[in-house]
């Protein structure tokens, strides 16, 4: 099961409505589309975003490192040997985590499709089902408790508040607005996106405690490479705190959960590298006893279809942030797996369970040879 081409596009399609945060805003969904081909005719599809605020990848990049760097050590590969060929993968160049996820991506679609396994249950199979939160982007307090109002209704019994723009009474401000348009049924997490510096992330979420607007759980309050003021929210308050954009590696997962840094963790496959690194984060957070979510970056149901398997196949991965493909205006992806509402079903078809990715009209695809 040799691997004998890639090929790589770009993809970019609209969203329904910005979504902004306090690191970006973003208009369409942009990303690389893989596809591996093996000499018994079976090919394996992965999908990267360019997400350069967070990972530093950009569409470019991502294109150059997969056909200059990745692809040559790659060909000619058996995928029988696939231990090795991760190794070849990761140690093909440093950083460039997108890249290198959506080539894993491709590489576990064939395995589990040469084992005749949809991948979740090849990787453990722990549920078929899983439940998303839904995203609401900062903006005014009004347009935000409107727009969880709205979301509420659409069946989403979870709401991730995206805060750390402005000044915290503001936030205070859009949580308090929300919570009262909401009521008390729906669970709300934040995600600040290092918005907050450490002493101002403890004054605002104990105010938010005070006030008892009762949040799930505070996402990646401060800067990313500020391991200390991490710390020192995570242990200041009753509030979980759950640890983002901190956490790309297997190395810097063992420092935060070494130092007790974050209550929680958030992996994505995008800063991962794929999914073959987030099992390893996902194994070392089980046995410190630490719960991880599986999220995404702005993509589309390809990658969201891989990320998905990945979280469904584990116990310890507990919640899901896969809303981006219901924030798209049209869908590319043929099979995968399968929204209805909050609720994300995975295919029992063998790999990903995906058939083929279409060009729709508005929808831009570029081959890059």
């Amino acid at each position: 099961m040799k691997i004998i081409d890639i090929e790589v596009w770009r993809q970019s399609i609209p969203l329904k409505k910005p979504f902004k945060t306090a690191l970006r805003t973003v208009n369409h969904a942009e990303s690389v589309i893989v596809k591996v081909t093996c000499d018994n005719g079976k090919v394996g599809w992965g999908e990267a975003p360019a997400t350069v605020v967070i990972t530093g990848d950009s569409l470019d990049s991502i294109q150059s490192a997969i056909l200059y760097t990745i692809k040559p050590q790659l060909i000619g590969q058996n995928l029988l040997a696939y231990e090795r060929v991760f190794h070849t993968l990761h140690e093909s160049m440093v950083h460039n985590s997108s890249a290198k996820a959506a080539i894993d991506m491709a590489l576990y679609d064939l395995i589990a499709q040469n084992c005749g396994l949809p991948l979740y249950q090849m990787l453990g199979g722990y549920r078929k089902e899983i439940e998303t939160d839904y995203t609401v982007s900062v903006n005014s307090p009004e347009e935000m408790s409107e727009d969880a109002f709205l979301y509420m209704n659409e069946g989403f019994n979870v709401l991730k508040i995206k805060v750390g723009k402005d000044d915290i009474e503001k936030d205070i401000e859009r949580i308090k607005m929300i919570r009262s348009r909401i009521g008390n049924e729906v669970k709300i997490r934040l995600d600040a996106n290092q918005g907050w510096q450490p002493k101002e992330a403890i004054r605002t979420i104990r105010k938010m405690e005070d006030m008892g607007l009762d949040i799930e759980l505070v996402e990646q309050p401060v800067a990313s490479d500020d391991l200390e003021g991490l710390k020192a929210v995570t242990d200041s308050v009753d509030t979980p705190i759950m640890a983002d954009e901190s956490i790309f590696s297997p190395a810097q997962a063992f420092r935060v959960l070494k130092n007790r840094a974050a209550d929680l963790i958030n992996i994505k496959l995008m800063k991962a590298g794929g999914i073959y690194k987030a099992q390893i984060i996902n194994h070392m957070a089980e046995e410190c006893g630490v719960q991880c979510m599986v999220g995404s970056m702005i993509e589309s149901r390809l990658g969201i279809t891989a990320a998905a398997h990945f979280a469904a196949s584990k116990k310890n991965i507990t919640r899901f942030d896969f809303d981006a493909p219901l924030m798209l205006v049209k869908d590319s992806v043929v099979g995968g797996v399968v929204y209805g509402g909050r609720v994300i079903t995975l295919p029992d078809l063998p790999g990903l369970g995906i058939d083929n990715i279409e060009s729709e009209v508005g929808t831009a695809y570029e081959q890059v040879n």
